[in-house]
């Protein structure tokens, strides 16, 4: 740069300059957004040789070097040009931005100086304000101070005044107008408590308290003198005075009002006492209804009668119904105490039941406020969502169809008893006595345990029809609903230690149904085997339908149905298990446990889907025999499937419809009886597959399209049969294409020709690298090889596996070490492909 004087600027070396102009990639991105430019000198990656092999691509190129280099020289000089306006007017800038600081810190100077001055003037005005406020504010006080005076004084003399005349007004029993004065009196009184220390006070004070309580005791005179003796002047004259003397309790001391209204209702109650004594016959818990029609009259009389006397928030008549429960339920508890053994289980539940209409009956009446201790209200649960599968069949747990209300599902009225502290106050004295409901439930489900096995014996199990949406004995629902029955009975009684030993109760006959009913009518599988000697003759006679199959078509129905009702049962089990927990008291709910059932249900259905499973494995059984029996050496040619794989199909499509239409509401149980069948049964297949001998390149070909065509059937194995095809789920799909391509490997290498035995070895490491020596043994076998060449094979086998070890176990790893990964035969892939060729056109 020639215009630049060098002298009065430090010269930067290279490393301070790249510092400079080398930025932070973020810094780079946002001046290359500001500043944007094409030129590639501008780019940070700038690289000078790739610049110049840019302008000279080629040699004949370089003609044009001296046109490039001018161009460069003139825009470095205009470059220089700029920089150096730049650093000039940069100079001018820093002196013009000197002289503007000069100036504002002039300008903050004058401003402060102006504002200390507004400052002091603000300061005189604050303290002349506050001598002109001074003298308004003694004034004030003075007002205050004489207002207060004022109002004491003419509070006094209300106080003086209202003493005299309530005393007055007492005397006369003027009641009405005592009301309203005591009101006043005492809410003045209340002025006066920080100048009680004063004696003129404190003996007005004194005076108050003792005309109210002259007042209490003469109104609880009045009303004794008024309802009781033979003097007993109780009629429309004093009616009124009644009426306004209760104005004047309402004010006075809260003991008054409990003590009258106490004498009140033992007044109305003394009848009771001596009709109802425990000696009277009308005592006794078959006459009980008498005691709750005697307190409906006398409510009814003393509404009409006394009805407008009392105030209706003391709430009278609850006062005596509640008073007439407790001495109820103490009577009865002495009673039933006495004469125990007089009780028997129809005499109880005709108690419970009239005491529980008639907690009803007054839950709906009066409201409870009156109550000294009321029970605590809980909220009604939530419904709990059914998750029972069987949405057509009844389940007693659940909201019905026809209307019926489940007991999960509390209506309002129900809600409400529920809630209410009625609920309970008279029939919890049954509670000690509920052994003996206890005892007869367990009789009643033993009868009914022992009423479902007749009915088993008798009828059978029902058959599914096409109409039908669910498989379900009917006797379990009856179980659920007897238990439903007793559960709602027994929590209207306690939900205290009864509701635990009824719930022990319904364990043990969840388990005698399971048990008894279910697993004891489940067909009993025979072991007996049903085959033939001779090959041919035995792939005949499995030809021939019914004579293989171990259970009828009959027993397997049975065998669904009791596994849907254990579903059913198990289901239903939980739901009843919440229920009860949500019945008794919280402390007690962790005693309440039915896990222990619902395993035996999932047993239940562990041991029926097992006997679906053996029973279609017997069927399928002397085909897979007649398999390894058959003479493969002597094949020729492949041809369609062979007859064994008919039979096994046939066994399938007429076993598989009728158990899916049986278990048509439990499609999980059938998925996972598929499942298991197919888990057992291609392992089988496999086993019998190693008893074949001999086999050819023809028979091997002629089993590899067998095997293919039992893996199609295995995947359609869900939807087999059925005119709605669902897709088989995935876990099931692998499984079976596992286990068939298992199969499909052992024959390919049963085709592969042992010629090259080392290219045979590793063949068989690339298709069943999770084999064995044994099964490499058992291949060889099939293949009908020679004890001399077994031998040698195994040797090579043995000489492999510590290599294949070494390396992972895979035949991947084993190639990377001795470099036999080749294919098999030209020979060999052309049967392969021939024969996957044939299967696509058979299928």
């Amino acid at each position: 740069m020639a215009g630049v004087d060098d002298d009065d600027h430090d010269v930067l070396d290279d490393e301070q300059l790249d510092v400079l102009l080398n930025f932070p990639l973020n810094i780079q991105k946002v001046i290359d957004q500001v500043l944007h430019s094409d030129d590639p000198l501008d780019h940070a990656d700038f690289n000078p040789i790739d610049h110049i092999n840019t302008l000279f691509p080629t040699e004949q190129s370089l003609v044009n070097i001296d046109d490039v280099v001018g161009k460069m020289q003139m825009k470095i000089r205009k470059l220089d040009d700029e920089i150096r306006t730049v650093v000039r007017g940069q100079t001018n800038a820093g002196e013009d931005g000197r002289q503007a600081l000069e100036g504002a810190q002039k300008a903050i100077q004058e401003l402060f100086s102006q504002i200390k001055e507004i400052k002091e003037k603000a300061d005189k005005s604050e303290e002349m304000v506050k001598e002109i406020t001074r003298d308004i504010k003694q004034l004030d006080h003075a007002k205050k101070n004489l207002t207060s005076s004022i109002t004491t004084l003419n509070h006094l003399h209300m106080l003086l005044g209202g003493v005299d005349s309530l005393s007055m007004l007492a005397k006369k029993r003027q009641y009405g107008d005592v009301a309203n004065l005591l009101q006043g009196v005492q809410n003045v009184l209340e002025h006066f408590q920080k100048y009680m220390e004063i004696p003129q006070i404190k003996q007005l004070a004194d005076r108050v308290k003792l005309i109210q309580s002259d007042l209490g005791s003469q109104i609880l005179a009045d009303f004794e003198e008024a309802f009781q003796g033979a003097g007993a002047k109780y009629g429309p004259s004093n009616q009124r005075q009644l009426r306004e003397a209760c104005f004047v309790v309402d004010v006075l001391d809260s003991k008054v009002k409990k003590d009258l209204l106490a004498w009140f209702v033992k007044a109305q109650l003394s009848e009771y006492l001596v009709l109802f004594g425990e000696k009277e016959e009308v005592a006794w818990l078959d006459k009980i209804d008498r005691r709750y029609a005697w307190i409906k009259r006398t409510l009814v009389d003393f509404e009409e009668k006394f009805g407008p006397l009392f105030p209706e928030a003391w709430e009278v008549s609850e006062r005596i119904c509640i008073d007439f429960c407790n001495i109820t339920r103490s009577e009865l508890s002495k009673i039933m105490g006495r004469r125990q053994h007089e009780i028997d289980v129809k005499l109880l539940l005709f108690a419970v039941q009239r005491t529980t209409n008639f907690e009803s009956l007054i839950t709906r009446r009066f409201t409870g406020v009156t109550l000294i201790e009321s029970k605590n209200v809980t909220n009604s649960s939530p419904q709990i969502q059914s998750t029972n599968p069987f949405k057509e069949y009844t389940n007693p747990f659940e909201t019905e169809s026809d209307g019926e209300i489940s007991p999960f599902e509390e209506t309002k009225d129900t809600a409400k008893q529920a809630g209410s502290p009625f609920t309970g106050i008279i029939s919890k004295c049954f509670e000690h006595h509920l052994n003996i409901y206890i005892d007869s439930q367990d009789k009643n489900l033993a009868e009914l345990i022992n009423r479902f096995l007749e009915d088993l014996r008798q009828h059978g199990t029902p058959r599914i029809t096409t109409d039908e949406s669910s498989n379900v004995l009917p006797s379990c629902a009856d179980l659920f609903v007897f238990y439903k029955k007793c559960m709602v009975q027994c929590s209207q009684l306690s939900n205290g230690q009864p509701m635990i030993d009824l719930t022990r109760t319904f364990q043990k006959y969840l388990r005698e149904y399971a048990n008894r009913v279910l697993l004891n009518n489940l067909p009993k599988a025979s072991n007996q085997s049903g085959g033939l000697t001779s090959a041919s003759g035995l792939i005949q006679s499995i030809l021939k339908e019914g004579e293989v199959t171990k259970f009828t078509e009959e027993e397997q129905c049975r065998i669904c149905s009791i596994l849907c009702t254990a579903e059913y049962c198990m289901e239903t089990s939980q739901q009843l298990e919440e229920k009860l927990k949500e019945k008794v008291d919280p402390c007690l709910s962790s005693q309440i446990d039915l896990n222990s059932e619902q395993d035996t249900f999932h047993n239940v259905i562990s041991n029926c889907i097992q006997l679906l499973v053996q029973d279609l494995e017997t069927a399928c059984e002397p085909a897979l025999t007649a398999m390894s029996k058959m003479s493969w050496s002597s094949v020729e040619a492949v041809g369609d499937q062979s007859g064994y794989i008919s039979a096994i199909t046939g066994h399938l499509k007429q076993n598989l419809p009728v158990i899916r239409d049986n278990l048509a509401s439990s499609r999980k149980f059938f998925t996972q009886f598929c499942l298991k069948f197919a888990n057992s049964f291609i392992p089988k297949f496999i086993s019998h597959l190693f008893k074949c001998k001999n086999i050819n390149t023809v028979a091997a070909e002629q089993l590899l399209l067998d095997t293919h065509s039992l893996k199609t059937i295995f995947l359609d194995l869900p939807s087999l049969g059925s005119h709605v095809v669902r897709k088989a789920p995935t876990s099931f799909t692998k499984m079976v294409i596992k286990g068939m391509t298992r199969a499909e490997h052992i024959l390919k290498v049963v085709m592969s020709p042992h010629t090259d035995q080392h290219r045979f070895v590793e063949s068989y490491y690339r298709m069943l690298s999770d084999s064995d020596l044994n099964e490499f043994q058992k291949v060889l076998e099939m293949k009908g090889l020679r004890r001399s060449e077994q031998s040698s094979l195994l040797e090579i086998y043995r000489a492999k596996m510590p290599l294949a070890a070494a390396t992972g176990g895979t035949h991947g790893d084993l190639n990377q070490g001795i470099s036999l990964q080749t294919q098999t035969s030209e020979q060999e892939s052309s049967r392969i492909r021939k024969l996957e060729r044939l299967i696509k056109k058979r299928l």
